[in-house]
């Protein structure tokens, strides 16, 4: 099950289209979905778990906490809204693609992937890159 929430105003248009291309990402990873929620917030927010939870003292366009068990997919994953507008006008790319990049990265996270070194980074976004090319194939 993967469920949308929003402490602020943004509204996900399109759910449904989301979920199954998160969803074809687990499989493509040789992964199960048990229970996946986002949510949705804005700097502030995101800036105190981000504080209270990881003692970062830092402004970040997403955090994921991972309760994945095995294959079986299951974490909180929130984004900053209005990080990732920041980044899609620092990037020069549209908001709606930089969404898509970000939910992803929540996804790859939970599936194991990690961005701390350069090479991990590079993996990271080559997945990133590889599975936004699937939400257009499956649209």
């Amino acid at each position: 099950m993967i469920n949308f929430y929003s402490e602020n105003e943004f509204i996900l248009k399109n759910e449904a289209a989301f979920s199954n291309w998160i969803k074809g990402v687990i499989q493509s990873e040789g992964k199960k979905l048990e229970e996946i929620s986002y949510i949705f917030c804005n700097d502030d927010y995101l800036h105190k778990i981000n504080l209270e939870y990881l003692d970062h003292d830092t402004y970040t366009d997403i955090i994921s906490f991972d309760n994945t068990l095995g294959n079986l997919l299951q974490g909180d994953i929130f984004i900053s809204t209005e990080r990732v507008a920041e980044n899609a006008k620092e990037f020069n790319v549209d908001f709606d693609e930089e969404l898509k990049r970000v939910i992803i990265h929540g996804i790859l996270h939970l599936i194991g992937y990690k961005d701390k070194t350069e090479s991990e980074s590079a993996l990271m976004r080559q997945k990133e890159n590889e599975k936004i090319e699937l939400f257009h194939v499956e649209q």
